[in-house]
């Protein structure tokens, strides 16, 4: 079996929309692949309709929080959740305010932009994600276009990055919370790319050990942005700590050169997933 458990679609920042992403997923030869938009469940819909024969898709998310060590300033950190209800109260509440946050930061960014003197309007922008969850990819890809920067990455690395004047902080999820509230939602907390220290800062082993005690599932260690030291670290951590062990592409399209299956999970930790998961089923035949 061949599984990635981590993909975005045009419902969140990646460009193909559920239905294209699946196709791809499909033609790839995965057997199982899932949709984790940033912080929303819009495109479980469509994904379930559109089900290509053979593929099983697995219903997720990945939430946006962060850890708050003592003495330091906030580390941003992404949980992938699968299999929860996406009815449940809290959770939905939390999806939300974060939505709603996204929607903010997204317009204070592009305004700022463009008192710079950038080709860029916040209004496009909000047309051409097609009522998604706008992020900073929807920014950076709106630069490509209007002939600013080459591409994405360079976008993030030229003005989007943490360090850039136009850049804007959002109140995420403490992720202790985010887990008790994916727990609390029948669903299966899952670490996202926790040591890509290409992305800036990242949390210690003392950190992960206080997620476990707050319930988390698993670790994602098999990542396009974990060196070979970093994926056998965290997977001596995952085997000492009693976690599973996911991998996965974290798939966006044309918005990232990383393809889809890129790194793939074993069968028999997503087995252990799947069982794990009580408040949603996977769509498959």
């Amino acid at each position: 079996m061949r599984i990635d458990l981590h993909t975005h679609s045009s419902v969140s920042d990646g460009t193909q929309t559920p239905a294209e992403l699946l196709a791809t997923a499909s033609a790839a030869g995965l057997d199982v692949v899932a949709l984790t938009d940033h912080d929303t469940t819009g495109g479980w819909a469509e994904a379930e309709a559109a089900r290509p024969g053979g593929l099983t898709v697995v219903p997720g998310m990945e939430l946006s929080c962060r850890w708050f060590p003592a003495g330091a300033p906030p580390i941003s950190v992404h949980l992938l959740a699968y299999l929860f209800d996406p009815a449940h109260p809290g959770l939905a509440e939390e999806r939300a305010r974060l939505r709603t946050e996204r929607l903010g930061r997204g317009e204070r960014i592009v305004t700022a932009l463009a008192e710079a003197g950038y080709p860029v309007a916040w209004a496009e922008i909000v047309e051409r994600s097609a009522g998604g969850v706008v992020g900073r990819p929807h920014v950076a890809r709106a630069l490509v276009e209007a002939g600013v920067v080459e591409s994405v990455d360079h976008a993030f690395a030229s003005l989007l990055h943490h360090r850039s004047p136009y850049y804007v902080a959002k109140a995420d999820t403490d992720v202790l919370d985010g887990i008790a509230l994916i727990r609390a939602a029948g669903g299966v907390p899952v670490f996202a790319h926790g040591l890509a220290t290409k992305r800036g800062r990242v949390v210690g082993d003392e950190a992960i050990a206080a997620m476990v005690a707050a319930g988390l599932l698993g670790l994602e260690v098999d990542h396009p942005d974990h060196d070979p030291e970093e994926r056998a670290h965290l997977r001596g951590l995952a085997d000492d700590l009693g976690l599973l062990v996911t991998g996965s592409s974290d798939y966006h399209g044309a918005n990232k050169a990383t393809p889809i299956a890129a790194c793939t999970t074993a069968p028999d930790q997503w087995e252990a997933l799947l069982a794990a998961g009580t408040g949603a089923a996977p769509y498959r035949d």
